[in-house]
């Protein structure tokens, strides 16, 4: 994939990320257009219309205000993730944002469908992907399950080399236990990465991955665990874990 990736800790389609959200805007090639933007409240498709809805409105004033084009699309469930008109507006945006909501329900709403095909298609010919909470964390390896604190997890898109990837870092709370043994259970070669609230992790697969925001990301190894602060480059972890 060729196109940027925004890993988002929190605060999607807040001020707090409109320096962010102005920098992936920035990087695509509209051509002297609008970018289009698409934004999919999937990850919230259980939460009932009142929470899907709010998520589609957000979406579209804080992109419209940015001067986008915004097609904030109900996809919220497999039906949906399959309609082909759908699937024809993703291929064409500029930059796709997940919202949050459940990680679990995102992939398995997303995963083989046409909504999904559709977004690799963009993301190959140079479109941003940016996903917040649950919208970063389908793009590890793995998905632990939070509600059964980590004692089963499903299979992530494996777009980042990050065996997982956890939001809210520093506002964990009861989900801290859940992030020391998921630690624990990183082999040699792994690593996890931990993203704090209102902060994201910029760049590409294969190259150069930047902070932005106002906290800190984490790379966590077994053995060790790196801060890095707005402006500073995350290098990640080689398969000798350091």
């Amino acid at each position: 994939m060729s196109g940027l990736i925004a890993l988002v800790g929190s605060g999607e389609y807040l001020p707090v990320m409109d320096e962010i959200d102005r920098h992936l805007l920035a990087s695509v090639q509209a051509n002297g257009t609008a970018p289009t933007v698409v934004c999919l409240p999937t990850a919230a498709g259980q939460e009932g219309k009142e929470s899907v809805g709010r998520w589609l409105r957000m979406g579209d004033e804080h992109f419209r205000e940015m001067g986008a084009v915004v097609h904030a699309l109900p996809i919220i469930d497999r039906a949906a993730a399959e309609e082909v008109q759908y699937a024809a507006i993703i291929e064409a945006a500029d930059l796709i944002y997940f919202s949050g909501g459940s990680p679990r329900y995102l992939y398995e709403t997303m995963a083989g469908s046409r909504a999904w095909t559709a977004a690799e298609t963009a993301w190959k010919r140079g479109s941003v992907y940016a996903g917040c909470s649950a919208g970063a964390m389908i793009l590890a390896k793995t998905v632990p399950n939070f509600r059964e604190m980590g004692l089963r997890s499903s299979p992530g898109f494996g777009i980042v080399e990050a065996e997982y990837v956890m939001p809210h870092f520093n506002h964990a709370g009861p989900f801290k236990y859940l992030m020391r043994l998921l630690r624990r259970r990183l082999s040699d070669g792994q690593f996890m990465l931990g993203i704090d609230e209102d902060t994201a992790l910029v760049g590409k697969r294969g190259g150069e991955w930047k902070v932005m925001g106002a906290s800190q990301v984490h790379v966590i190894t077994k053995n060790r665990e790196q801060s890095f602060t707005a402006g500073e480059s995350v290098r990640m972890p080689g398969k000798d874990g350091r």
